[in-house]
């Protein structure tokens, strides 16, 4: 059993962007007031699943500096495959070329925080590398007359490859859960588009992200004072400010991409986190809270130390 490192990232957006000045064409509504309540501008809208996740582990990949031939495997994380099976990690094994097994995970948008706690298990498991992806296209399951939801969901995918490292372990902690006593507050019926309870999301998200941050935190032996960077589902900027303020976390340790990218569930943790890396806001011995929610009611968190 060996300990873990990430040694790759990547990240892939669509090439079309939709502005709140676009959507104030075809729904009742406006660039301030969108702003105003989710603190988006703008969303990438395009690609498929595949495509999106292909790119972004290509790109991870490709930087990792590993051959192809010692990687133990592909874990992605979507809410939206391209078919009903096989998966899509089938497809973007295939395309980047690696060995091992490929498999997805939906746990909506906190899948790839799932996905991230299974592939470091099997890292150390296996002693081989793992690529684990979240890559969503929401505009597929989006009804675009319905403003709850339109103004808010977006395509995207990240990857990261996690690695065996001898020397260090990258996660410290974790916390999964889901409640399928509150799937009726945000749900999508096969063949239909997604709905959602805005103001009972709000409330159950807030507090179940709280409560399972502070667990993992207090778990490794730290206190939201040693966090260097928080890492939160990307649903709402409103939800992100109030998780900060509860957890007397700074907003500027806040990792956000929001405002550019949307709601892109799996893929936006791995965004946010790609983003701050290629920045270069993090230093060796970091601690990165990574926390996520979804429709389920799924949630989770893991802590992170970045090396």
């Amino acid at each position: 059993m060996s300990g873990s490192s990430i040694i790759g990232w990547g990240s892939s957006l669509p090439d079309k962007i939709v502005t709140n000045f676009d959507l104030e064409k075809v729904l009742d509504t406006n660039n301030d007031w969108i702003v105003e309540r989710t603190g988006i501008r703008e969303r990438h809208i395009g690609g498929t699943t595949e495509s999106l996740a292909t790119q972004a582990a290509t790109e991870a990949v490709k930087q990792a500096g590993i051959g192809l031939d010692e990687y133990g495997g592909l874990i992605l994380a979507t809410t939206t495959p391209d078919k009903t099976t096989p998966g899509t990690s089938a497809a973007v094994h295939k395309n980047i070329g690696i060995s091992g097994f490929a498999f997805d995970i939906n746990a909506a948008c906190a899948g790839f925080i799932y996905s991230f706690v299974v592939g470091h298990q099997l890292v150390k498991a296996l002693n081989k590398p793992i690529v684990v992806v979240g890559s969503d296209t929401l505009s597929t399951i989006t009804d675009m007359t319905d403003r709850t939801t339109a103004i808010l969901l977006a395509d995207g995918a990240g990857a990261l490859i996690i690695a065996p490292n001898d020397n260090n372990d990258c996660l410290l902690s974790f916390d999964l859960q889901v409640d399928g006593n509150l799937e009726d507050i945000l749900y999508c019926n096969l063949g239909g588009y997604l709905k959602m309870n805005g103001k009972e999301v709000f409330k159950k998200a807030i507090r179940a992200a709280e409560k399972s941050a502070l667990k993992v935190t207090e778990q490794a032996g730290f206190t939201m004072a040693d966090i260097s960077l928080l890492v939160p589902h990307q649903a709402n900027q409103r939800i992100m400010d109030s998780l900060c303020e509860r957890l007397s976390i700074p907003r500027e340790k806040c990792a956000s991409v929001i405002e550019s990218t949307g709601n892109t569930s799996s893929a936006s943790i791995p965004l946010a986190l790609v983003d701050s890396i290629k920045k270069g806001s993090l230093q060796s011995g970091d601690l990165i809270l990574m926390t996520g929610f979804g429709a389920g009611m799924t949630w989770g968190s893991a802590l992170i130390k970045w090396s």
